[in-house]
């Protein structure tokens, strides 16, 4: 499948940083390829959200290249078409609410695209229905918890029907029940709709719910593949200040005693045959 985002040596550093001070994105190469469902994981300061913006073009490289579907990021314009390509998610869903009723909420950006009001109304009613937010159109954004927010906000930028949705760590403010939903949307748009994800994120459970895990630090990406394989690299992980998933941590410390157990038993229902395999006779 052809790749809709392509960085090629892409480095960045900001203005504002001393002489000599370590590039935030060094050197990265790297192809996502369209319809995929990406996690991108590091600790602050790894460089995760400031590629996110660059996906998006809010920021572009210092040297290299990042293509969008093609177009060049650093090209003024090509602007407008890559943000209609790709839509960001951030993490506090209130700096993305602008009205004071949901539909109007979500009809905002296809507003501002010029697009005609049967359109839009027939994208407004897509969206939350996609989000499975269609039943609470006419109520107050301001009155939803956490996670019901956050939908409207993907509810927001699917209306706008970009081919590639960017989560830059969407889930950091919400609760649990806040994440979990948040996380089931994105995966239902790119499961039953093809939308590509990218979600940039620090927790270990939404990253094993990808197809495709980016581990990054020190501006660089350190480890790239599926998450069963990844969180098997547990001491590369945690050199890097990371943990892993409880389950493999438990797995990891039962092999280091000598018990022949895998490490790509990442869910607790995955883990627990594992466990009562090695209770069986």
């Amino acid at each position: 499948m052809r790749a809709i985002i392509k960085a090629e040596n892409l480095t960045f550093s900001y203005p504002d940083e001393p002489a000599g001070h370590p590039p935030v994105l060094d050197n990265i190469n790297l192809e996502i390829e369209a319809g995929s469902f990406v996690a991108i994981l590091g600790h602050n300061g790894s460089g995760k959200s400031t590629l996110a913006k660059h996906i998006n073009a809010l920021l572009t490289p210092t040297q290299g290249k990042l293509w969008v579907d093609g177009l060049d990021t650093s090209d003024p314009d090509n602007l407008l078409d890559i943000r209609g390509k790709v839509g960001m998610v951030f993490q506090n869903p209130d700096n993305q609410i602008v009205a004071s009723v949901v539909e109007e909420d979500v009809a905002f950006g296809p507003e501002n695209m010029g697009i005609p009001p049967q359109e839009i109304r027939e994208r407004v009613d897509r969206a939350l229905k996609m989000v499975g937010m269609y039943d609470l159109r006419e109520h107050s954004p301001h009155l939803l918890s956490g996670g019901q927010k956050q939908r409207v906000a993907i509810a927001g930028i699917i209306a706008m029907m970009p081919r590639c949705i960017v989560l830059d760590e969407a889930t950091a403010m919400l609760d649990p029940v806040g994440r979990r939903e948040t996380v089931d949307t994105i995966r239902t748009l790119n499961e039953k709709y093809g939308i590509t994800v990218v979600l940039i994120t620090h927790h270990m459970d939404e990253a094993a719910q990808a197809q495709r895990l980016i581990v990054m630090a020190g501006g660089k990406i350190i480890d790239d593949g599926p998450p069963k394989e990844v969180f098997q690299h547990v001491e590369t992980l945690r050199a890097s200040g990371l943990a892993v998933p409880e389950t493999v941590a438990l797995l990891y410390e039962l092999r280091k005693s000598g018990l022949p157990v895998p490490l790509d038993a990442l869910s607790d229902e995955a883990c627990a045959s594992v466990l009562a395999g090695l209770l069986r006779p």
